[in-house]
This record gives C-alpha cells, sequence and structure tokens, in this order.
C-alpha cells in the first residue's frame, strides 16, 4: 500500500494533521480574496503563520514525543504511525511556505501603490541610509548580544520563536558562525520619514550592519532564523506534592516551555550549505524540518501598519469598524436581573451582539444584597477583563464567589495565573481544575434569596468569558432563569468543588460522563427515525470533528439515511459524500471577518427538534478528557432563532467551502445572489418573538427528551 492511500485517503476517515493543515491553507486562501481590504488580506497571512506556529508547537511536538514515548502508536483512524504522520505535515507544510511567500510579496506590491511600504536596505536613498544608520548607532546597537560559536563560545541556546540573524563567518582562514538575537524590547518596525506608511523590520536593519556588529569578521552571508520548539507540556505528570502552590508549579512549567525539544527551524534569507548543516546538527532535526521563507517570519507587524494610516487611507486599507448592537431583548438603563426575571430567557450572539448585557448582571450582583452567590468557570479572560473586576467587588461586598480557574488554557496559562493571584486575593475562592481534565465549559451561575427561597440565573456559552474575543469570535451566550437548570448547574459546581465528574443531571450533558454518550444517543434516535420511514435528521455545528466513536456513528447513520448537514470550520476526519459510507452527510467550513467558534447539536427538524449548545467539540479530548457543557435551548423562538442562522450558514456562496470525498475544499454552488453569512447577521440578525403564554396555564419548561435522556448512556 502505498502512502497516499495509506493515509488520509483510505475509507471515510482522514487525518487529523493533514486536515487541519488544509484548514488553515483555507485561512491563508483569504489573503488572496479581492473583495477585502489590503490589511485585512495582509492579516490573514499572520492569522496564518500564527496558526501554524502553534500547530507546530503543539501537535507536531506531540507527535515527535510519540516517536520516543509511544514507538507503537497509530493514528486510529488511518494507522499511520507518528513518523509516517511527521513526514506527511513536513511534505504538506512546504509548499505553504512557497504561498505564503507569494501572498506576502503580492500583498506588498499592491499595499506600495496606496503609499505602505516595506523597504529593504538596498531600497534605501542617501537620505535614508542615514536615518537608518542615526538609528542603528543610537538605538539598536547598544542593546545587541552578538556571540560567535567556537571551542570558548558554546553554541547557545535559542529561544522558542525568538528571532535571530545567523550570519556565516570568515577570519584568518577558519569558518564559524555568529548568532546576534533580536532583542525583544526594541521595536520591530522602524518607521522612516517622509511620505506615507515607510517602514524597515528591525532584523533587516541588523543584518545590514552585520559586519559593523562582528568586526573582525568577514560576513559571507546572513539569515534570519527562528526555531520552533515542542511546547506540549504535560501539565499533570508530576504533580503529587500537596503542598506545592500550583500556581508556582504551572509558573515553573511555562519557563520550559522555552527550553523543549527544536521540531522547525525557519530561514529568512541565504545561509550556505556548511552554515545550513551545522544548525541542524546542534539543533538535532532532519532536513524536512527545515523550512525557507521569503516573507518575515514573525507577521504581527501588520496591526502596526494600519495605526500609521491617515483618515484618507483607511477607507481604502482597513475594514470599517464594527460595534456589537446591544441586544433588543434588553432595554436600557433597566436592571438586567429584573428583566431577566420577567421574561426568563434571552439568547446573546457574539459579535453581532454585545457582552455587555452578562457583564452587566454580573456587576449587578456584586451589589445586590439578594444575591448570596456568584460561581463561574474561567478558561480565557482577557488581561483587561471588567468581568474579573466585578467578581472581585463581589467578593469585597460579602458574596461568596467561586472561581474554577483552568490555568491550562494552552499560552494563555501566564494571563490567567496573575487574575488567579488578584481573585484570590480579593477574598473569591479559586479552584484550578481537575487532575487530568480540563475544565473547558463556560457557566455562571447567581444564586439569589427572594423571600426566603432560593433564585438561580444561570448563563452557559460556546465561548469564554472574555471582552476581547467576544468582538472577534461567534459564540451564543444563554441566560436564563430556568429552575431545573439553575438546580443543575449548581450540582455540577459542587461536583467540581468536590473532584466529582460522575454527577447525574436533569437537564444539563458534562464531559466527561454524560455528553458523549447523549450525542451517541441522539444519532441512534435519529436511525431509528429513518429506519422506520419517519426520517431523520442531524444539523451539527463545531470547531473540529475527530471522536472517532461519533465518527462511526455518524457514518452509520448515513448509511441507514439520515440526513446529516455539519458545519465545521476546522479539522474534519470524517470525510462526507463516500459511497455507500457518508453519502448522505454534508459538510462546509466558513472561514471569514469572523471566528467561527459557536457549537450546536440539533436532533430533527422543525418545532420539536431538540437543540443544544455547548462548549465542547466532537473531539476525543473534548468528550472524554475536558469538563464540557452542552445545555438544552427550551424556548422555541430560541430554537428558531439558532436555526435560521444556520440556515444562511448553509446558503453561504462567499465565505464557505465544501468539504469534498477526498478531503479537498471546493466553492458552494454559485446559485441565486452572492451571500456572506457574516456580513448579513451584521445588519440582519435573525430575531424571533417569544410565543406568548396561554392565560390557563404557563409554557412548559422542560420537554420530554430532557427526561427520557437525562439517563443517557455513560461514557463507553
Amino acid at each position: 500500500m502505498n502512502d497516499r492511500n495509506k493515509g488520509e485517503t483510505a475509507g471515510y476517515m482522514q487525518n487529523r494533521e493533514l486536515s487541519w493543515l488544509r484548514f488553515n491553507q483555507r485561512v491563508l486562501d483569504e489573503a488572496d480574496c479581492p473583495d477585502l481590504p489590503l490589511l485585512e488580506r495582509l492579516n490573514f497571512v499572520n492569522i496564518f503563520t500564527t496558526n501554524l506556529d502553534e500547530f507546530f508547537m503543539v501537535r507536531v511536538g506531540s507527535l515527535t514525543d510519540y516517536m520516543v514515548f509511544a514507538p507503537d502508536y497509530t493514528d486510529n483512524k488511518t494507522g499511520m504511525t507518528a513518523a509516517e504522520q511527521l513526514s506527511r505535515i513536513f511534505q504538506a507544510a512546504a509548499p505553504m511556505y512557497e504561498a505564503r511567500d507569494r501572498a506576502y510579496d503580492n500583498l506588498m506590491g499592491l499595499l506600495r501603490q496606496h503609499g505602505v511600504s516595506h523597504l529593504r536596505m538596498a531600497d534605501l536613498d542617501k537620505e535614508d541610509r542615514q536615518a537608518a544608520e542615526r538609528y542603528f548607532k543610537t538605538t539598536v546597537l547598544p542593546v545587541l548580544s552578538p556571540q560567535i560559536i567556537d571551542p570558548r563560545h558554546p553554541f547557545p541556546h535559542l529561544n522558542n520563536k525568538q528571532l535571530t540573524i545567523a550570519a556565516s563567518l570568515e577570519h584568518n582562514g577558519r569558518k564559524l558562525m555568529g548568532f546576534i538575537p533580536l532583542p525583544p524590547l526594541i521595536d520591530r518596525v522602524v518607521f522612516l520619514p517622509g511620505e506615507g506608511v515607510r517602514f524597515l523590520l528591525a532584523e533587516d536593519l541588523i543584518s545590514a550592519y552585520a559586519e559593523k556588529i562582528f568586526q573582525i569578521y568577514k560576513v559571507t552571508d546572513t539569515a534570519v532564523i527562528c526555531v520552533t520548539r515542542n511546547a506540549d507540556l504535560d501539565t499533570d505528570a508530576g504533580f503529587f506534592d500537596e503542598d506545592l502552590d500550583y500556581r508556582q508549579y504551572m509558573s515553573n512549567m511555562l519557563k520550559k516551555r522555552r527550553r523543549l525539544t527544536p521540531v522547525r527551524l525557519e530561514v529568512q534569507g541565504r545561509l550556505n550549505s556548511s552554515s545550513l548543516e551545522f544548525l541542524r546538527g546542534k539543533l538535532k532535526i532532519g532536513a524536512a524540518q527545515v523550512f525557507a521563507s521569503q516573507a518575515p517570519l514573525e507577521l504581527g507587524f501588520s496591526g502596526l501598519l494600519e495605526q500609521r494610516l491617515s483618515a484618507a487611507q483607511r477607507q481604502g486599507l482597513v475594514r470599517a469598524s464594527f460595534t456589537p448592537q446591544n441586544s433588543p431583548a434588553f432595554r436600557e438603563g433597566v436592571s438586567i436581573t429584573s428583566q431577566l426575571e420577567a421574561q426568563g430567557d434571552v439568547l446573546l450572539s457574539f459579535p453581532y451582539e454585545s457582552m455587555q448585557p452578562f457583564l452587566q448582571l454580573i456587576r449587578e450582583s456584586a451589589f445586590d444584597e439578594r444575591v448570596i452567590s456568584i460561581k463561574i468557570t474561567l478558561y480565557r479572560i482577557a488581561r483587561q477583563s471588567k468581568l474579573a473586576e466585578y467578581l472581585i467587588d463581589a467578593a469585597e461586598n460579602g458574596k461568596e464567589v467561586t472561581v474554577l480557574m483552568e490555568l491550562r488554557a494552552r499560552f494563555d496559562e501566564q494571563n490567567n495565573i496573575e487574575w488567579a493571584k488578584q481573585l484570590e486575593e480579593a477574598g473569591c475562592r479559586v479552584i484550578y481544575g481537575m487532575d487530568g481534565f480540563k475544565v473547558h465549559s463556560k457557566i455562571c451561575l447567581v444564586t439569589r434569596n427572594e423571600n426566603g427561597r432560593v433564585h438561580y440565573i444561570t448563563q452557559i456559552g460556546t465561548g469564554n468569558y472574555n471582552e476581547k474575543t467576544a468582538k472577534l469570535y461567534t459564540d451564543y451566550s444563554y441566560m436564563t432563569t430556568d429552575p431545573m437548570i439553575g438546580a443543575d448547574a449548581a450540582s455540577f459546581f459542587n461536583n467540581l468543588c468536590l473532584g466529582n465528574l460522575e454527577g447525574d443531571y436533569e437537564t444539563l450533558w458534562v464531559a466527561p460522563s454524560s455528553f458523549k454518550s447523549n450525542i451517541i444517543a441522539g444519532i441512534d434516535e435519529q436511525i431509528r427515525l429513518a429506519s422506520q420511514g419517519a426520517g431523520g435528521s442531524l444539523t451539527i455545528k463545531c470547531n473540529s470533528v475527530t471522536d472517532k466513536d461519533v465518527i462511526e456513528k455518524l457514518q452509520e447513520a448515513s448509511r441507514a439515511g439520515v440526513q446529516i448537514r455539519m458545519i465545521v470550520r476546522g479539522i474534519c476526519c470524517i470525510l462526507p459524500g463516500v459511497p455507500n459510507q457518508t453519502e448522505h452527510i454534508h459538510i462546509r467550513s466558513v472561514v471569514g471577518r469572523f471566528l467561527e467558534h459557536s457549537r450546536v447539536y440539533c436532533f430533527g427538524q422543525g418545532e420539536n427538534c431538540k437543540l443544544y449548545i455547548s462548549s465542547g467539540d466532537l473531539m476525543t479530548r473534548n468528550t472524554e478528557r475536558r469538563v464540557e457543557i452542552g445545555c438544552p435551548i427550551l424556548p422555541s423562538h430560541l430554537r428558531r432563532q439558532i436555526l435560521s442562522m444556520l440556515e444562511v450558514m448553509f446558503e453561504d456562496n462567499v465565505k464557505a467551502r465544501v468539504l469534498d470525498p477526498d478531503g479537498a475544499y471546493s466553492l458552494p454552488l454559485q446559485q441565486g445572489e452572492m451571500l456572506n453569512s457574516q456580513e448579513r447577521f451584521i445588519t440582519q440578525l435573525p430575531r424571533f418573538q417569544p410565543p406568548q403564554p396561554p392565560k390557563t396555564a404557563a409554557e412548559p419548561k422542560m420537554s420530554l427528551f430532557s427526561s427520557l435522556w437525562r439517563k443517557g448512556r455513560k461514557r463507553d
């Protein structure tokens, strides 16, 4: 069997890593979209780059560990070993660098026509060169730390993702190498005087003056290099000392991230073959792990360019600013708490609607004498967080505030550690997750005493409590006064405080105990309906699909005739449209202005469908190794709102791409008017009025399916 047949084209499943690379190519494709402003297109090149960085740090790092510590490991969907997967990854990634180079070069050419110019030293006239040299001598040179490599100067540790200028040197017949790390505190972008936005990058400036830096040595060539290291830290291993402060333990783990095994070397510029071989030998990486680039290796500076634009330039280069609208479900100037008490249930749709009502609820609760406690799970919060400040206010006002802070939110660990300290110092009860299980759920419970009776306001969402990402990610935030959901939320927090992952809940689906089993039970119900000729329907929106048990169940449902529609932004290990296997499955991905982040699981269709929103994807890590929550959306008008938004996304023929049976993405059929779902929601967010309750009876709070499914099958 050749490598292609053994890999992602086997059967109806594909390898997760290769699927992710195809998704990231979709991100880079946005850089070629002529309808987008040029700096927006440049930002997609930056997003592609940072995505790829994290992929190598985490996924390639993990596979590298498997080769050493689990040599018998194979991918359970394609049968590939870790070595085979790495080989395929390196083969697939190399042409992506060429595509990125083309995109960057094309965009810089177009930007130059608008007065934004990335200059090299060779482009400078005499006056500009003098200005650059003055800046180099006064600001850059004094803080550089160059080093040569010889028997008395050992090979230095190259920090993870730190840009370094590598130089091939000669002196008295000797050939050696020198390094100049880019100091983290100097400005990366050097703006030049004159009309327009004209800039150099600091690494280009340093490279140009390498001979002045190395003085007695002849510089034969230079390149900017960057080492990517394995950052897939096991944050639970070894944590057995009950007297050890978990915050300190995590801080120590973060320091290790900078020193772990190299998994990639990026080179921008030209190094002779002997210098490159020397680098590879010292880093212990193969030739396939070296990636050449003409574009800068780090593109985070793209945001700085926008700040230098004139008002006239901004109109053609930057997308018009977007401000989330206020939800019409709430009246301004009226207490959020009282409005929720009156209407019961509200669904906010980020980023089209503002997060402010939820923040206002917490602020009100911090000062409300009726509030007994506030309990919340925090996974990623903003560096400047109003939510955290309101929780601190609540604790200082004598409320019982319980914060389950997940310190292992990858690449946000330090921020979470700092907030955990402040929350604890203010009097909050801070708990640091569960051994072996990340707490990824998004749930907040406000408990109030109303005339001697306990009342709950529960918020459950698909995204983090982060004021910044709430303006960039699409998510749902459900606020409800439903007493059964509130009681389940109270049980959930009590169970987590006791370390109990096997709690029993009336309405909520909670991983790892019942989330996956209830999803499979829901698919089984649709299979039963299809087998009886009553039709069967599944509609799913999530970020990734990797759980093999769920994939096999979806394939079984397709073969039974269940019609399955899915919106999967990223990794998708199930291939749709495979004859006699998944031919009743349709899958598409939407990559646009906002990051599609919400998760929706809908069983059946129409008014009687069973619809859940969730923090969890259909990934094994979510279904089996994280604490996740799925919550039913019970009011019919809110279900209709979510389903209407999904329908628009299935009609998107601008930013959507259809996943083909071979794992590639293609444009949907261009029928009717051009429809960009995200742009549509900015101006026309679907809304439905709640049904008027009958005068003789209140609308029931629970549908039959909740009680039937709450005892769903336990995890396999």
